[in-house]
């Protein structure tokens, strides 16, 4: 009975070492990839579409990190009686659930993470604009960068509200969104 205990711990240390190699090296690309478009694109950009790009990552971050949430404390149980009822959408909830560590990691920490490093370079973007786009010897970064961050964990903070009290309207309505995307797949 012990081998059998020590084979398991030395399974879930290699899942959990391949969970780390995964995860790390998913987020170094999707940074570099989304750090290149949004430094390149947003550059290119008036002061007004940088804004609104800026606006939209931030609420994209939030976004996810209220999945994250609403995954970790969604009751799975709810959702087997979907299930049996053949609900769209339930079985992909539960496995949504199932694997909310993994979820919640991804979508709040990689994707939120991920937004919140290019919030602050495109807010740096931004600043220098405006800076030189209307002669102003006073650095509003610190400003724009303040700014960001209250909105930032503002957003947060009020999304872990919403999260915690509809988490099962919102993990089932990812598992329809998964449940579709995943149909198509097989079309």
């Amino acid at each position: 009975m012990n081998n059998k205990q020590e084979e398991k711990d030395k399974q879930k240390e290699h899942s959990d070492i391949k969970w780390f190699i995964q995860i790390f090296i998913t987020t170094f690309i999707l940074s570099i990839i989304f750090s290149y478009i949004s430094a390149n694109g947003v550059s290119n950009l008036s002061v007004l579409p940088a804004i609104l790009i800026l606006i939209l990552v931030i609420v994209m971050g939030i976004f996810f990190d209220i999945i994250g949430v609403a995954v970790t404390v969604a009751n799975e149980n709810e959702f087997h009686a979907k299930a049996t009822k053949k609900v769209k959408g339930s079985k992909d909830s539960i496995k949504l659930i199932r694997n909310a560590p993994k979820v919640a990691n991804i979508c709040a920490d990689v994707i939120g993470d991920i937004c919140g490093v290019l919030s602050g370079a495109i807010s740096a973007l931004i600043s220098v604009k405006i800076t030189e786009g209307f002669g102003i010897n006073f650095n509003i970064q610190f400003i724009l960068s303040a700014t960001v961050a209250a909105l930032t964990v503002g957003g947060k903070a009020l999304g872990k509200t919403i999260a915690n009290n509809n988490s099962t309207k919102i993990v089932h309505a990812v598992g329809v969104i998964i449940n579709k995307v995943s149909r198509n797949k097989d079309k």
